[in-house]
């Protein structure tokens, strides 16, 4: 009878510290998201700011080997992620949908292409700001003010492109640091009920003479190694998601560095632990302070 009692005990603390790990790991899981939109939302910001495009203009003395001189000086400048000399005829290539626009278009101009040689850039996500674009105009009219007629680019893009991310990083944080503090709510309290199941075990131990040191050793180490099994498993779970919408979804692309999936995974690492620890240190304390007839 004993053994049976026994088996049934050793079969409920396997499902109490399995139902413990689950609950955890879907709770990372969710800081997992929180934490991939705020690195996803940094990307896309950065991906929109470095899509802004601005064009130069040049004096009509100025050859296409002159501007090609501009171009390779360009090309070593930090502000830029792209610098291309466009030629009149990919200007108008650019310019009109297909082959017969572009000949209908010089065909007006009797044969003669109407747009000039520019040169195209894109700045790097750093400088895609009103600040920024106006030192890179003024670096540019400084360097070739002879050579240069109009830096040309579209102003109300660059104010929108910034305002708005800033409005929706702003929107984000508040609804990512709600998650989070519900999160630690639930962590807190699958803790605690898997520590209410061994109450008795744990007062037990200290009636038979065992330190609240020794005691707290075993739950803690054992809280320390939850933490870690739930951080592992809600990462695979977060990548498990991520792969599906790569390929569920065409319109939604979801890219992560090594450098970025180790932060997200080291940060699930650290927040599972810590949590776990606390709370379980915390729990571990009420039930060492209670009386016995409290426990029931």
């Amino acid at each position: 009878m004993s053994k049976k009692a026994d088996k049934y005990n050793k079969r409920g603390v396997r499902a109490s510290y399995v139902s413990t790990i689950v609950g955890i790991s879907l709770v990372l899981f969710m800081i997992g998201l929180v934490l991939g939109g705020v690195f996803g939302l940094d990307n896309v910001q950065k991906q929109a700011k470095e899509s802004l495009q601005g064009d130069l203009f040049f004096k009509p003395e100025q050859t296409e080997a002159d501007i090609k001189q501009i171009e390779q000086k360009m090309k070593a400048w930090s502000e830029f992620t792209e610098v291309s000399f466009v030629s009149p005829e990919r200007a108008i290539e650019t310019f009109t949908s297909d082959e017969q626009n572009s000949e209908e278009i010089l065909s007006i101009f009797e044969g003669e292409n109407p747009l000039p040689p520019t040169i195209s850039f894109r700045p790097k996500a750093e400088y895609a700001n009103v600040e920024g674009m106006n030192g890179i105009v003024n670096k540019i009219m400084t360097e070739f003010p002879n050579e240069i007629d109009e830096v040309n680019y579209d102003k109300s893009s660059v104010q929108s492109v910034n305002l708005g991310f800033k409005q929706f990083v702003f929107l984000f944080l508040i609804v990512a640091l709600l998650l989070i503090i519900v999160a630690v709510a639930m962590i807190n309290n699958t803790i605690r009920l898997a520590l209410y199941s061994k109450r008795f075990t744990i007062k037990t131990m200290q009636l038979v003479g065992a330190t609240s040191r020794f005691i707290r050793g075993p739950f803690l180490v054992q809280s320390i190694l939850q933490g870690l099994v739930s951080a592992i498993l809600g990462m695979a779970l977060m990548v498990t998601l991520f792969y599906a919408l790569n390929n569920f979804l065409e319109t939604i692309e979801i890219s992560f560095d090594l450098y970025t999936f180790g932060v997200i995974f080291g940060s699930l690492v650290v927040i599972g632990v810590i949590i776990t620890f606390v709370s379980t240190y915390f729990a571990l304390n009420k039930y060492l302070r209670m009386k016995l007839d409290d426990l029931y």
